[in-house]
């Protein structure tokens, strides 16, 4: 893991599209966040780990602390190359992320996605992670497409 460069925004973006799970919107918004991370360093927002395989960019994770609130975090986006994907990179990010979250005082981390079908697998792998699903806001997206969120917490007495 590493922080992110200006040179690897072709290789996220190229990584965004080819998961399939974006829309051209979504896939814009992305890569207008990872251009804050590279244009304002000073920016506290967000943060990001980026994730190599044989030395090429396989993906990468945006999250950042959640302004007015005590020790909460959101992740905001994580992609991986799908060439990559089933090999536990994506878990790795997961956990740079909470690792970073809890050495900062983080209680728990948020993360929100779509109940889309498209989505099935994102919802899993949250699943699988430890995330538990927190809440749901029907039609939220689009009618038929619910915002749910997913929350993972930390317990006091876990190492850091």
């Amino acid at each position: 893991m590493r922080n992110l460069e200006a040179t690897d925004l072709p290789a996220l973006t190229r990584i965004l599209q080819a998961t399939g799970a974006f829309t051209e919107v979504e896939i814009e918004c992305a890569v207008e966040l990872l251009e804050i991370v590279i244009a304002q360093p000073w920016q506290q927002d967000y943060r990001v780990a980026v994730a190599e395989n044989d030395s090429q960019v396989a993906g990468y994770i945006l999250y950042g602390p959640v302004p007015l609130t005590e020790g909460v975090y959101d992740i905001y986006w994580i992609a991986t190359d799908p060439t990559v994907q089933g090999q536990g990179l994506g878990r790795r990010l997961m956990e740079q992320a909470e690792a970073e979250a809890r050495r900062a005082g983080g209680r728990m981390i948020c993360l929100e996605t779509s109940s889309q079908g498209g989505y099935e697998r994102t919802r899993r792998f949250y699943d699988q992670a430890g995330y538990v699903e927190e809440a749901r806001l029907r039609d939220f997206y689009k009618p038929g497409d619910d915002r749910i969120t997913y929350v993972k917490r930390f317990s006091c007495r876990e190492e850091i």
